[in-house]
C-alpha cells in the first residue's frame, strides 16, 4: 500500500551556525521516508506554512512575524506537527566582546514553542537522561553523553518532557551568567490546538566562516551531536512522528 504524501516545510536559516550542514543532514534523513515531499525555505514564509502538513525548523535568531504566526495558528488548527531543533527558540544580540543578550521572545512565539533559549556553557560533553516517559519517541533510549551546546532555557508550563540534562555553574559569555543546579528540557512534546510541537535542543553545527561579521574565521569546525547514533535515531523518530506514522500517531 502506497503511503499518503506528506508535504514538509523545512526552514533553515539564521546566523552563527552551519546551516548548509544542518540542511544537508536533515534532507538526507528525510529521504529515508518515502512519503515526505520537502519544500526548503530560509524564512517563515506564510504561504509555505499554509501548504504544509509538517514543519521542520533548524534556525537561530529567527522569530516568526505576525503573518507567519497567523499561518502557524492555522497549521496547528488543522492538526499539523512541527519538529523544532536546536536554536529555533533563540533570539540573540551579539555586540563585540559584550555578553550575549537574549531578549524576550514575543509572548505568542514563546507560548507556541514552549521555551526560550537563555544561555549555554562552552560546547563540551554532557549527559542526557530520559524522564521515564514511555512515549515511542524515546522508547528504549538509555542515558547517553553527547558533545554539543548544553541549552539552558526558560520553560513554559504544559510541556510533556521526554529528555533532560542537568547543569549548575556559570555561562560568562551570556547576560544570564549564573545557574543553580536544575534540570533543563532537551526534548519535549507540546499540544497546540489539534496539532503538536516536538522540540529537540541538540544539534549544534558550525563551520569556519559562520561567525562573520564577529570574526572572519572561527578556529574550529563543530558538528555537535550530528555524528552521534542516538541523536540521529531521535531525529529519525521525530521525522516519523511529524509524518504521523502509525507507530507515532
Amino acid at each position: 500500500m502506497i503511503p499518503p504524501r506528506v508535504e514538509v516545510l523545512l526552514i533553515t536559516g539564521g546566523p552563527w551556525h552551519d546551516m548548509d550542514h544542518a540542511r544537508l543532514e536533515l534532507l538526507g534523513l528525510m529521504a529515508e521516508i518515502e512519503c515526505l515531499r520537502v519544500t526548503v525555505k530560509d524564512s517563515y514564509d506564510p504561504a509555505a506554512i499554509a501548504a504544509a502538513d509538517m514543519i521542520v525548523t533548524y534556525t537561530c535568531d529567527m522569530v516568526p512575524q505576525a503573518q507567519a504566526l497567523d499561518a502557524l495558528d492555522g497549521f496547528f488548527a488543522r492538526g499539523g506537527r512541527w519538529f523544532a531543533l536546536h536554536g529555533t527558540n533563540s533570539a540573540m544580540i551579539l555586540e563585540g566582546d559584550d555578553p550575549v543578550v537574549c531578549p524576550p521572545l514575543p509572548d505568542r512565539v514563546r507560548a507556541m514553542l514552549g521555551s526560550q533559549f537563555a544561555a549555554h556553557p562552552a560546547p563540551g560533553q554532557f549527559k542526557v537522561k530520559p524522564t521515564g516517559d514511555a512515549h515511542p519517541l524515546v522508547a528504549g533510549i538509555e542515558p547517553f553523553r553527547v558533545e554539543d551546546e548544553q541549552y539552558l532555557q526558560w520553560h513554559e508550563p504544559g510541556n510533556r518532557v521526554l529528555l533532560t540534562t542537568t547543569f549548575a555553574g556559570d555561562t560568562p559569555l551570556f547576560q544570564t551568567q549564573h545557574w543553580d543546579r536544575s534540570a533543563h528540557q532537551v526534548m519535549y512534546l507540546r499540544d497546540i490546538g489539534a496539532g503538536a510541537l516536538l522540540y529537540l535542543t541538540l544539534g549544534h553545527t558550525r563551520g569556519r566562516y559562520d561567525m562573520r561579521p564577529i570574526t572572519d574565521e572561527y578556529p574550529f569546525v563543530e558538528r555537535g551531536s550530528w555524528p552521534h547514533p542516538v541523536f540521529r535515531e531521535l531525529v529519525r523518530r521525530g521525522l516519523r512522528w511529524g509524518a504521523k506514522e502509525e507507530h507515532f500517531a
